[in-house]
């Protein structure tokens, strides 16, 4: 006697499994963020608060930023108050906290635990749709245990626990950037594809770029010659000389129609408010910050701020104790809040650089996670305050594809190196911004200092 679901490669097996994922990711979150964080609301509820201005059929703040939130991150434009953060996850919470009745007594930080889950189970999922399509050579165990190491063995860990609106987007951004890969193997289902990816892009501008990967699987899945194993640049030709061109301009088309919505729903968006109808005219460059001189010099998006981000995200190390003087830091280590080295949290990305196979659909999701990660580090912020760097949540994804994708062993050394990700994103996880655990982190109001003073 068999179960159903105990059949190998069987759909009711693999979304049992995607929701055991689901399951234990949510489960430990919820004991890593304690209770303050899943029964009360966050400090920075800017996304209850936009969802309770809709209520009340307005865009704005009419009591103007809270005094809980310490007018950190607000816009400011002809003297009303925004919120300047993309709309999507706050368009998800609108029911919630209609049902709440007040931003105060809806939990954000909860919400954020549960939508989180969605991230590493649908990767499985998508994992396992590349190795069934015979694209992916590793076994469903291996396939369970990458979407476990997202969780757990990056910085997505300590993102997932934080509850604040910075963090959410990332969350909320990184579950609809999911279901878009899903979706896009294969250009299976465009509308749903397309759907998933105007939520990724409204909750992290960034992620529109990812609209590369469903025309680069709707030209595989339209041309009548498969080109799998060939060379990058032959592929592409041999694809383009072959492309059934009505079926592919249907696909795209498809695709395009709610990503296409949502661009126009966003130019509606901020043109009401800030009477700019770009689509990423969200209010950033009204933020009543420290830096705002700076956005307004540089802009948002600037070589101007590459060199910094760039020693951010591969530089940054713990500062350890001077071996003499008086200064002392009550700890083994101490990280400043610009945030570790992407390495350094997470060491088994390193094996991306080193694949055993290449194929069209790796260069691809390639150069999509090297323009995202561009864009990233000209970005006006480097993602501070953070354990680690949090901006790499927006690619994620594409890097635990590439993982899989490189079929290089997941031997002792890659092991190794979950085991170190693991456990020092658990650290990040359970002491960033919390009570007790100040003396391992330096911080910096004026966002200047990188590296440990001689």
């Amino acid at each position: 006697m068999s179960f159903g679901w105990l059949v190998p490669d069987s759909r009711r097996r693999r979304v049992l499994l995607a929701i055991a994922i689901y399951t234990v990711c949510v489960a430990v979150w919820m004991a890593a963020a304690g209770p303050h964080r899943i029964a009360e609301h966050s400090p920075y509820n800017h996304y209850a608060l936009l969802a309770d201005a809709w209520l009340h059929g307005t865009h704005e703040l009419v009591r103007g930023a809270p005094g809980y939130a310490q007018n950190n991150d607000f816009a400011v434009f002809e003297g009303k108050t925004y919120i300047s953060f993309p709309p999507f996850p706050a368009i998800l919470m609108l029911p919630f906290v209609k049902w709440a009745g007040t931003p105060e007594r809806f939990f954000d930080g909860q919400f954020s635990i549960w939508i989180a889950g969605i991230g590493p189970s649908a990767l499985f999922l998508v994992l396992e749709k590349l190795r069934r399509t015979g694209r992916l050579a590793r076994s469903e165990k291996e396939n369970f245990i990458l979407a476990l190491l997202l969780a757990f063995g990056t910085v997505f860990f300590f993102t997932a626990v934080q509850g604040t609106v910075w963090f959410t987007a990332h969350v909320v951004g990184g579950a609809a950037l999911a279901l878009y890969l899903l979706f896009s193997l294969n250009a299976e289902r465009p509308f749903w594809a397309g759907l998933a990816l105007a939520g990724a892009w409204t909750s992290r501008p960034i992620m529109l770029v990812a609209g590369l990967l469903f025309v680069a699987e709707a030209l595989r899945e339209h041309a009548t010659v498969r080109v799998d194993e060939e060379s990058f640049l032959r592929g592409l030709n041999s694809q383009l000389r072959s492309l059934r061109w009505r079926p592919f301009a249907r696909s795209v088309v498809t695709f395009m129609v709610p990503v296409l919505a949502s661009i126009a729903l966003a130019s509606w968006y901020n043109y009401t408010r800030f009477r700019n109808p770009s689509p990423y005219a969200f209010g950033h460059e009204h933020l009543t910050v420290a830096w705002h001189g700076r956005i307004l010099k540089w802009g948002l998006l600037s070589y101007h701020y590459l060199p910094k981000n760039l020693g951010i995200a591969l530089t940054m190390l713990p500062w350890l104790p001077p071996r003499v003087g008086a200064e002392t830091f009550g700890a083994l280590f101490k990280i400043n809040e610009h945030g570790l080295a992407l390495w350094f949290t997470t060491p088994f990305y390193l094996w991306v650089l080193w694949p055993k196979r290449t194929s069209p659909l790796t260069v691809w999701i390639a150069l999509t996670t090297g323009l995202l990660a561009l864009l990233l580090l000209g970005y006006q912020n480097s993602g501070w305050r953070q354990f680690g760097y949090r901006f790499s949540n927006d690619y994620a994804l594409l890097l635990f594809m590439l993982l899989a994708l490189t079929e290089r062993p997941m031997g002792w050394f890659f092991r190794t190196a979950a085991a170190w990700s693991v456990a020092w994103n658990l650290f990040g996880a359970v002491s960033f911004d919390r009570t007790g655990f100040d003396k391992y982190y330096f911080s910096d109001g004026s966002q200047s200092i990188l590296y440990q003073p001689d």
